[in-house]
């Protein structure tokens, strides 16, 4: 790994969606939160206060991210799904990084939090019919994304997270 922000490589917007590419995303999903329980295994305080590089959020960060990051992404597919085209609102991943909830809340919140959030979003993804994945929203500084598209961004988005935190313990050794 060259770049330690991009543990598992950059996002890059698929040209194409097939089915098949849905159900390996949507599998990654329900995934998600074991590997990221896996991943968090056995570390302590002093561990997950650790960054994962240089300047970078720090593991217990990366935890709580996740969920908080999710729960929009959630959001935005229920919104796309029963309004035309809505308009999503950003939010400032930094800044929420930095609240005063995120040191003193135990990551096995997050953890529960992203269990059950996964359950239901991949509950949600298997029910939809194929003229579904194509409804949009519109993120004012990406413009329009189709529902298929946002998934592979989120597979994308929980490899790459996880993979912060397992890059970091094989690089210290944990």
């Amino acid at each position: 790994m060259s770049d330690p922000r991009y543990p598992v490589g950059k996002f890059t917007w698929p040209a194409h969606v097939t089915a098949d590419d849905r159900t390996v995303w949507i599998r990654s999903l329900a995934e998600t939160p074991s590997l990221l329980r896996a991943a968090v295994a056995g570390l302590s305080d002093s561990r997950l206060d650790t960054p994962y590089r240089e300047g970078g959020w720090t593991l217990r960060q990366v935890v709580h991210h996740l969920p908080e990051s999710h729960m929009n992404a959630y959001i935005r597919f229920k919104l796309a799904l029963t309004e035309e085209e809505p308009v999503i609102k950003p939010y400032d991943e930094a800044g929420w990084a930095l609240l005063g909830d995120i040191p003193l809340t135990p990551v096995e919140t997050s953890l529960t939090l992203v269990d059950a959030l996964h359950q239901r979003w991949v509950i949600l993804l298997t029910t939809l019919p194929e003229a579904d994945w194509k409804k949009t929203f519109r993120h004012p500084d990406i413009g329009v994304v189709t529902l298929e598209k946002n998934l592979a961004l989120y597979d994308w988005h929980s490899r790459h997270h996880v993979a912060h935190i397992t890059s970091t313990r094989q690089r210290m050794g944990w």
